[in-house]
């Protein structure tokens, strides 16, 4: 137990170049706060004290802002980044060294029983605001850009982005384009997109139907 709070307070140094002080991260750190109680709540949890175990995730709810199912399996060294808003759903599964940035669902569709939840494997990086729903797999050292949703599973080594999530990179061969935050889908601005072309197109239309309805008029007189 003593190893993996140790663990625990490593990761954060590992992770976050602003870490200056154990007792600065023991203290201060909301993601390691989350993640200490919500070892004790599945503790408890496991051991079918379902009530004292939800008071206590509530607890850390309500001081971190992080929401952890007590159901929810988290392996070692989790690293929770700021984790304002982060939610964990209570059949989801979390590998060995994984970090999540603040905003980050891994929740369910509302259409699953049982398994409703994500499993995410070793090593995997789900960065700020993205959304994994439902009972899908990410694999090992795969990486969730800012602000996706991913509905499905996502092989091992590779990088997605967009809404819906798409692979951009697998195994270290690009697919499309790497991650980059500034050159994200936007869905707004596609169809916006999308509506000047046909515009565009319409217009055309009109400009041959005036010419031809002039050359008519021309041909009659």
């Amino acid at each position: 137990m003593f190893k993996t709070l140790k663990e625990d307070i490593e990761v954060v140094f590992e992770q976050d170049p602003a870490a200056r002080s154990y007792l600065e991260v023991i203290l201060t750190y909301s993601g390691l706060h989350a993640i200490w109680a919500h070892r004790i709540a599945h503790a408890l949890f496991k051991r079918k004290f379902y009530f004292l175990a939800r008071v206590i995730s509530q607890i850390s709810r309500f001081f971190t802002g992080i929401e952890i199912h007590p159901g929810a399996k988290i392996g070692r060294r989790l690293f929770i980044d700021h984790g304002m808003g982060v939610v964990i759903g209570e059949t989801c599964e979390i590998g060995d060294n994984v970090t999540l940035y603040q905003g980050v669902t891994l929740g369910g569709t509302g259409k699953e029983k049982g398994k409703r939840h994500p499993t995410i494997k070793d090593n995997a990086l789900i960065a700020t605001g993205a959304k994994v729903l439902g009972s899908i797999t990410i694999g090992e050292n795969s990486k969730i850009g800012a602000g996706s949703v991913v509905l499905k599973d996502v092989p091992p080594n590779s990088t997605v982005v967009g809404i819906p999530g798409r692979i951009v990179v697998q195994n270290g061969k690009k697919i499309k384009k790497d991650l980059n935050h500034r050159d994200l889908p936007d869905p707004i601005s596609d169809r916006i997109h999308e509506m000047e072309q046909e515009i565009k197109r319409l217009r055309e239309e009109i400009e041959n139907l005036r010419k031809g309805e002039k050359e008519n008029a021309n041909s009659t007189l």
